[in-house]
């Protein structure tokens, strides 16, 4: 075992090269508090003064920190991060002047690309608004967003939105939700875009919901949260991807509470994003979702074959190429999770063509994608119905294994227990289970009510019809 001592002068380099990496803000909030240990064996040791710093540089440094240490110590193949201070007889005290001074000698010169941005924001007084604020991707344009009936609503509020020059009444906040790569991102950087096109004085900012969880802890850690909170009031259009980041974090949505009634009552335009509505966002306080419902709430579904058809013609002709018809459809049938990995499905047939210089044809495009294909060749369970039923009634997950009687969330329960039976190899009894512990009587009575329903009433036909082409497509 390697006592600290000897490791002092390497843990400076390393952390002069963290510096480095990471930029001065996020060295300063996550990396500078932690202590070296020891060495046991492959293994180095740090310390990191509470459970939550801990859980946070596990989960976003621990790469960094293991490739910066195997350049100092070869044999050093993985970092263990423990709560708390290091032992009395290893800890010793890294000063900046130490650091910086190890620095100029050992770290590079010119910090590598993904560290520049937050270098640069550290060059200002405490930016946080210019340290969240993300770039924008030049391809996600209004333009070349390919619509159809599963996100026809999303688009057009996030046009409306896009195209007024102040905020937008009965739009604000404008919610978006979906499932992985439908589309959401695309949306927001298709507004921002836009405004900062048509209205460039207006102060435009995106980012992420982590980015403003760390933006606020980083005010907390520098004491400088007035600051943070007269920043991010200023804008004039606020947009946070992702906020189901923030559940279950009270400190952070305390703030965001704050931040998102002040630029509304302020008449500043907000704009979010997550993966589900807000009514199902669990562990998000009851007072934001309630806020986030108040103005216009636009889900994104999964998309059907003709849309999916669309976006891959669309594709094709951006990326200059002859894509055969029936390629184009076979992979409009067949991926169907999501649009981004439709577009990579085609990049990569393409890419292969090139490479290979063949023609594209549906015997390589099997060949190529054999292992995706696999893959999207899925079984329906009883969760996909729940889901889609739920997300096309507009009622919460929980709904389903509840008591509720009300007819609005009696009968959805009854049309996912009738698709479970019809879709799925399940019994009665074990479909019961799934429905919050059922009997099986009750899966019974729920087919044949929908059996019924169908006959008196075109609507639940048509409805099971769509549904069905939903969860098989």
């Amino acid at each position: 075992m390697t006592q600290a001592p000897d490791l002092h002068f390497l843990w400076q380099r390393v952390r002069a090269k963290l510096r480095f990496r990471y930029g001065e803000a996020a060295f300063n909030s996550w990396l500078k508090p932690l202590e070296c240990g020891v060495q046991e064996g492959a293994e180095m040791v740090l310390y990191a003064p509470t459970r939550f710093l801990s859980e946070w540089v596990q989960s976003h440094y621990i790469d960094g920190l293991a490739e910066c240490w195997k350049e100092e110590i070869t044999a050093v193949k993985s970092i263990t991060i423990r709560t708390g201070n290091a032992p009395q007889q290893v800890r010793q005290v890294v000063t900046d002047e130490h650091e910086r001074a190890v620095s100029n000698t050992y770290a590079p010169r010119m910090p590598s690309i993904a560290a520049r941005p937050m270098q640069e924001e550290a060059q200002g007084a405490n930016s946080y608004i210019q340290a969240a604020n993300s770039p924008l991707d030049a391809r996600f344009t209004f333009d070349n967003f390919i619509t159809g009936p599963s996100n026809a609503l999303a688009h057009a509020a996030a046009r409306t939105v896009a195209e007024s020059n102040r905020a937008t009444p009965g739009s604000n906040p404008l919610f978006l939700h979906g499932g992985v790569g439908l589309g959401k991102t695309h949306l927001m950087h298709a507004v921002a875009h836009h405004i900062r096109e048509t209205h460039p004085e207006r102060k435009v900012v995106y980012m992420s919901a982590e980015k403003f969880m760390y933006q606020f802890i980083r005010a907390i850690r520098n004491k400088d949260v007035v600051e943070f909170k007269t920043q991010f009031r200023s804008v004039d259009v606020l947009m946070i991807d992702d906020v189901q980041f923030i559940c279950g974090k009270d400190s952070t949505q305390e703030e965001f509470f704050h931040t998102l009634n002040a630029l509304i009552d302020g008449g500043r335009q907000l704009v979010i994003s997550a993966d589900r509505s807000p009514t199902d966002l669990d562990g998000m306080e009851e007072r934001i979702r309630s806020r986030l419902g108040w103005g216009l709430v636009a889900d994104i579904n999964t998309t059907t074959y003709e849309l999916r058809l669309g976006i891959l013609q669309s594709k094709a002709e951006a990326l200059q190429v002859t894509v055969p018809p029936e390629v184009l459809e076979f992979l409009s049938r067949k991926i169907t999770s999501n649009v981004r990995e439709l577009e990579g499905a085609l990049n990569k047939v393409v890419a292969h063509a090139r490479i290979m210089q063949r023609d594209i044809n549906l015997d390589t495009t099997q060949s190529i994608l054999s292992d995706l294909l696999r893959a999207n060749n899925r079984i329906i369970t009883v969760e996909d119905i729940q889901k889609t039923v739920s997300q096309h009634y507009n009622i919460r997950m929980s709904d389903m294994h509840s008591g509720r009687r009300a007819r609005n969330v009696a009968r959805p329960r009854q049309m996912a227990m009738y698709l479970s039976k019809k879709l799925t190899p399940h019994s009665l009894p074990e479909i019961g289970r799934k429905f919050g512990g059922r009997d099986h009587t009750t899966v019974m009575h729920a087919v044949k009510r929908m059996e019924g329903l169908m006959v008196e009433d075109k609507q639940w036909l048509d409805d099971v019809n769509l549904l069905t082409r939903l969860l098989q497509s």
